[in-house]
């Protein structure tokens, strides 16, 4: 069995006498024996085809800077320069029956010859109208000049598509059924394999196959060597693929300590105050994705990120410190948290700050920061940031990192969020338009499940209607977790663990520890929950006004040593001011 585009190739080498193969020209492809199945690079393969298949007696191919070299017989010419390569072409496509010339590189022609390049391709022009067919075996065929390009357009238009003689030619990612035959190939290299039952072997190829899907026949072949080198068996395949992903051996999902997953409501509730359902709902994602089962519905060989969040909910409610809190569970520490403010990529073409610059565009040699950083460490937790106000461009990005659990990059690069958890934050639902003006669509004044459902209906709605994006929200499914309102109760809470970051930090910096009189704390308390509208952090603004900067200045005024206790006796207000006393 052939490929789709040597099965071209057979069809129209009597009638057209070049071929432009572009695309996937740089990977190996499966050429079938009376023996067995091997995988050969382009030239080899097509050498093989001409020979044995359509008996051609002289296959060449002509490298830029390095010249001829004969794949089937002895023909080694060093003509570097393009004009006496013509000449051995013309020479090779007129003189001699069943020949063929492969022009390896051609992408790189421009770089290397420069003017001279118009001049070699135009006297290949002309010659693609000279030549005849000639008898080859039994049958009539042409003589082939055979191209090998990146991309369709690397060659000028008026030679690639406009010549009557030429046909081009795409060379695809192997399909499901060549992936088949090179897996079922491959996977015979291990010594297990032959051991197991035809039922196993049957499933470690379609997993196998299925995992490799949208990779390059260079790479199933890689996956098998890499397993080989490090010890793994053809039951441990979906390991040496992850590996092959991720570029690590080491797995920190492997590592967590389950201890701390039993009791990640109460550990990450110590962090995110009076946020229950949200909580329990990040928790349970997080759960499910330790066992590997996010998408497990749909495949059993998923590639989706381990998880996906979707935190909606007003200002300093506590969505950010919750994507913090699941990274420092997971992961130990914060680092591992990857933050993108997408109102930062609100323009259209803002999508190649996160995977990179096209070809020829600046920046294309640096990468996009996304793709970078995932390719750094592929164990993240990725925060994308009030996704409402990023491009509608931006968003189909996300299509694939959902779906696949990859992305390609400018460059072509591919990088794997199977090992990543996704969150994104939003504001939708929060504020409505009305008369031009924006207003509050929920308030605090609303119980929970009333501000859920509005909240959930606007972000249906964005998705749906404003946008036209439903297969985002598809892919997002039930993970959407609508945080609550700071209720008075929870902010007392939040007040309480703030005033007391704030004792702990002076005795752990200054050695000195701070007392305060029951009747300040109580007017602290009082003034930093009184508005709630800008949630946690308008706790934390209004502590720092009213207790922190007042607290600075009696820290200069007694300037206490290792040692020392301070004693905050009175607080008031003072034309516009906080004013505290105190004493050692």
């Amino acid at each position: 069995m052939h490929p789709k585009w040597i099965k071209e190739i057979s069809r129209f080498n009597n009638v057209k006498n070049g071929f432009i193969l572009y695309g996937n020209i740089y990977d190996v492809f499966a050429y079938s024996t009376d023996e067995n199945i091997i995988t050969l690079p382009i030239d080899k393969y097509l050498n093989k085809f001409f020979t044995e298949e359509e008996s051609y007696e002289t296959v060449v191919k002509y490298e830029p800077l390095f010249g001829f070299s004969g794949l089937n017989k002895e023909f080694d010419k060093k003509d570097i320069t393009l004009s006496s390569a013509y000449e051995s072409i013309e020479k090779l496509l007129t003189e001699e029956n069943g020949s063929c010339v492969i022009v390896d590189f051609t992408s790189r022609l421009q770089d290397i010859a420069g003017r001279d390049l118009n001049e070699f391709l135009y006297k290949l022009f002309r010659l693609s109208y000279k030549l005849t067919p000639k008898m080859i075996g039994s049958t009539p065929k042409h003589n082939q000049l055979i191209f090998l390009v990146d991309k369709e357009n690397d060659l000028p238009a008026w030679f690639a598509m406009e010549n009557m003689n030429l046909k081009s030619i795409a060379i695809a990612k192997p399909d499901e059924r060549e992936r088949e035959i090179i897996s079922a190939n491959v996977l015979k290299l291990f010594q297990d394999f032959g051991s197991l039952s035809a039922e196993k072997q049957k499933e470690v190829t379609n997993y196998f196959v299925t995992q490799t899907s949208g990779m390059f026949a260079r790479e199933i072949v890689s996956i098998v060597t890499l397993a080989l080198r490090e010890g793994l068996s053809a039951t441990e395949i979906s390991e040496a693929i992850r590996r092959y992903k991720v570029g690590v051996s080491e797995n920190p999902w492997a590592k967590i300590n389950k201890e701390r997953l039993r009791n990640a409501n109460e550990i990450i509730g110590q962090r995110v105050i009076g946020q229950e359902k949200a909580v329990n709902k990040a928790v349970r994602s997080i759960k499910r994705a330790f066992f590997n089962l996010s998408g497990a519905q749909y495949s059993r060989y998923s590639n989706r990120p381990k998880g996906v969040l979707f935190l909606a909910g007003a200002t300093g409610v506590g969505k950010t410190e919750l994507a913090k809190s699941v990274t420092e569970l997971l992961f130990g520490s914060e680092s591992n948290y990857i933050r993108f403010d997408m109102s930062e990529f609100s323009h259209e073409h803002a999508d190649q700050r996160l995977i990179g610059a096209p070809p020829g565009y600046v920046g294309y040699d640096v990468g996009g920061e996304l793709v970078n950083k995932i390719k750094q460490n592929p164990f993240s937790v990725v925060l994308f940031d009030e996704i409402e106000k990023a491009h509608p461009k931006i968003l189909d990005i996300f299509l694939q990192i959902l779906d696949d659990g990859r992305l390609t990059s400018g460059r072509g690069e591919v990088v794997y969020f199977s090992e990543a958890i996704i969150i994104f934050t939003s504001n939708l639902g929060i504020y409505k338009e009305e008369n031009g003006r924006r207003v509050l669509n929920v308030s605090s004044d609303e119980e929970y499940p009333e501000v859920e459902k509005k909240v959930k209906g606007s972000i249906e709605e964005f998705f749906k209607f404003k946008i036209n994006r439903p297969e985002i929200l598809n892919r997002i499914g039930e993970n959407i977790v609508v945080f609550d309102f700071i209720r008075k109760e929870n902010a007392v809470k939040i007040f309480e663990k703030m005033l007391q970051n704030i004792i702990l930090k002076l005795e752990d910096d200054y050695k000195i520890a701070l007392t305060l009189n029951e009747k300040v704390k109580e007017t602290v308390k009082e003034e930093v929950v009184k508005d709630l509208n800008m949630g946690g952090r308008g706790i934390g603004n209004q502590l720092e006004e009213v207790f922190v900067n007042p607290l600075a200045d009696i820290l200069f005024e007694l300037m206490p040593e290792e040692g020392d206790t301070i004693l905050i006796e009175t607080i008031e207000q003072s034309d516009a001011q906080w004013i505290m006393t105190g004493s050692l």
